[in-house]
């Protein structure tokens, strides 16, 4: 039986419908008490809130005090921590799938994503006009099309999840078209997405009221697409700090007419500072780079960077830091620089790399993060040691040169070992390198020795280089036992290292063993064919105490084994949190194992996967570790079913 509405909820919901008809009743509302002042909030639907909050007085009214102040901020007229529960209430209401993605834990830093967002109306009329923009994209893309962008109607479901219900004789907006979502809530949009079918003039007209921050553009293609998408650039090019383009094809012309609509008219400058181009038809091998991306590339003021170790709010700087993909977007207040380039998948050629990398060389920008993975550029440093002989170090002074470079993405591009030769002689010229990911590339055990000395010398430096990536190198055994003889004796040791997907075998057992001695906090060796005997041999030579935050075991056929030396391994890694344990034809008597080992652990581990072991199953184990538990969810991850009798392959 439903349950009965009481009165005053009743009341309250007819307050709601009168507020967005247009009745003036903030001043009696704000005259409630506390406790139903807060309660009307929390039923009032979206249109209602947003018309309560823009007519709340500037002060604090008696009874309705909370520990941030009203203010007035352009399109905010006034903003309280109860407003803001209830914003973030009606977000988590509408968008439960979003709320999930924003909720997942970054489990080493321990902290919930949604936790940084502060401003949940500002969230919702973003992601609510969002929504209404692909709604009509995907009217618009219809070949029998053929009107204003405006006019396209919006859904009932939308328009009546923002409360309203078509009372048009008593509003000034036509809420089901477009264009009244864009007038009405355009100001908030800060971050978009837009497919090339809305890269039109009239884009620029719906999002005047815009001050765009990040943009994603998908499928530009034409010439007109990019017409439109230059003047809506050239209409943010003042807040702009974002910019990514996927799935498009921009040639010479399209490049060079974007990055010129991304210079501002008054101080010609580049404001911003994440340029992303990925899975995109570029000129693979072109002779020269357009001259707009050109002065894109060497524009820009210095930047103050915070070491990747230590990233926090508290330095006055970096604000957040945000995963996209497998680049670090970082926020911060200068807007004055460019902080990571990435040009991902494009099938590019040796001369692109070799055009923008000396671009940067020679710039006055000051970028972070370069990343040129996933495209087959072999040979794009060939004679760079011809050109760091010729120009010595000391010709590129603060701010030429890659002084700033912090991460470099290499992954995917068909490096071989003369690369990694020639690559040792451009590390010079990035003396603060932090993470390098040379990962998919076949440089075997002679590149690796020929980077040695690097590593060697960058452990000297204040800054050091901290997260290696090497999965997939083609290394053998006995280049990884040289490598890690090396690091494990490093001046600064790493934070992370990864050699998976490198055909090891049993003996990388023991070198692994020593290296586990150092300071290491993250360490992935998936893949790498330990089996049974390497796992019973790590068991022999891990150390008294280990300083693992995570690890990646999975992929390694250890049997019995990987559940023994998991117990060993969490008794001794105080400070452990995540295990990937997968794939690893663990038996059914691994769990009593397993189970031993976490109650070693303390409760510490957050998460342990044993997913793909397919003798394990949830609905037949999950019971055995119900205690284990953080944050309300299972520490342990188990297959969903029980495999089949016949054996498991996991080779390709």
């Amino acid at each position: 039986m439903a349950e009965v509405p009481s009165l005053i909820s009743l009341c309250m919901k007819k307050v709601g419908k009168d507020i967005i008809l247009g009745y003036d009743l903030s001043a009696a509302i704000y005259e409630l008490p506390s406790e139903l002042f807060d309660g009307l909030l929390m039923l009032l639907p979206p249109l209602a809130l947003q018309k309560l909050q823009e007519e709340m007085p500037l002060r604090s009214w008696d009874g309705h005090e909370s520990t941030n102040i009203c203010f007035r901020n352009g399109r905010k007229r006034g903003s309280c921590e109860n407003f803001n529960t209830a914003w973030k209430a009606l977000f988590m209401s509408r968008w439960p799938d979003i709320v999930r993605k924003i909720q997942q834990v970054d489990w080493p830093a321990g902290v919930a994503k949604h936790e940084s967002i502060s401003d949940w109306q500002h969230m919702y009329w973003e992601t609510h006009l969002q929504n209404c923009i692909d709604e009509a994209a995907e009217i618009a893309v219809l070949p029998s099309f053929d009107g204003c962008l405006g006019e396209i109607e919006i859904p009932d479901m939308i328009i009546k999840s923002i409360g309203y219900e078509g009372h048009k004789s008593h509003s000034t907006c036509d809420y089901s078209k477009l264009s009244c979502h864009c007038e009405q809530f355009g100001s908030y949009a800060r971050c978009l997405r837009l497919q090339n079918i809305l890269c039109i003039a009239e884009t620029s007209h719906l999002l005047r009221k815009s001050q765009l921050q990040q943009l994603v553009l998908r499928w530009i293609k034409s010439n007109e697409q990019i017409d439109g998408l230059c003047q809506l650039l050239w209409q943010n090019n003042e807040t702009l700090s974002s910019l990514e383009f996927i799935d498009c094809n921009l040639l010479s012309d399209s490049l060079n007419a974007i990055c010129n609509s991304l210079c501002t008219k008054d101080t010609q400058t580049y404001r911003v500072q994440h340029f992303s181009i990925s899975n995109t038809v570029l000129e693979r091998n072109p002779a020269s780079l357009p001259p707009g991306l050109v002065s894109f590339l060497s524009s820009g003021k210095k930047f103050i960077w915070s070491n990747l170790q230590g990233l926090n709010s508290s330095s006055g700087i970096i604000l957040l830091v945000v995963y996209v993909d497998d680049i670090v977007i970082i926020e911060n207040d200068s807007r004055e620089s460019l902080c990571s380039l990435k040009f991902s998948d494009n099938c590019l050629g040796k001369n692109f790399a070799k055009l923008v990398f000396n671009a940067l060389l020679d710039a006055s920008s000051s970028p972070f993060i370069l990343n040129l993975s996933d495209n087959n550029i072999t040979g794009w440093l060939f004679n760079f040691n011809q050109r760091s002989s010729t120009w010595p170090l000391s010709y590129f002074g603060m701010g030429k040169s890659l002084q700033s470079l912090r991460v470099l993405n290499l992954r995917g591009n068909n490096l071989c070992k003369d690369d990694a030769d020639n690559l040792k002689h451009a590390f010079p010229y990035m003396p603060n390198l932090e993470i390098l990911d040379l990962s998919d590339n076949p440089i075997e055990d002679d590149g690796i020795r020929s980077l040695i000395p690097f590593f060697v010398e960058a452990s000297e430096k204040p800054s050091t280089l901290a997260d290696l990536n090497l999965g997939d190198c083609d290394l053998s055994c006995s280049g990884v036992t040289e490598l890690l003889d090396v690091l494990s004796n490093l001046k600064n040791p790493l934070h992370s290292l990864s050699i998976a997907h490198n055909k090891l075998g049993s003996q990388a057992a023991g070198p692994l063993g020593k290296f586990l001695r150092t300071f290491i906090r993250v360490l992935n060796v998936e893949d790498i064919g330990l089996g049974s005997s390497g796992f019973l041999n790590l068991q022999e030579d891990i150390p008294e105490e280990v300083k693992l935050v995570s690890i990646n075991i999975s992929k390694n056929r250890g049997g019995l084994e990987t559940a023994n030396f998991l117990l060993k391994l969490i008794s001794r890694a105080p400070e452990l949190l995540v295990v990937n344990a997968a794939y690893n034809f663990m038996p059914v008597e691994s769990l009593t194992v397993v189970h031993s080992s976490l109650k070693v652990g303390k409760g510490k581990l957050k998460r342990l996967d044993l997913r793909g072991n397919t003798r394990f199953c949830q609905s037949a184990h999950a019971t055995l570790f119900a205690e284990f538990q953080h944050c309300g969810r299972p520490i342990v991850i188990l297959p969903l079913l029980l495999a089949a009798e016949e054996p498991y392959d996991d080779d390709p």
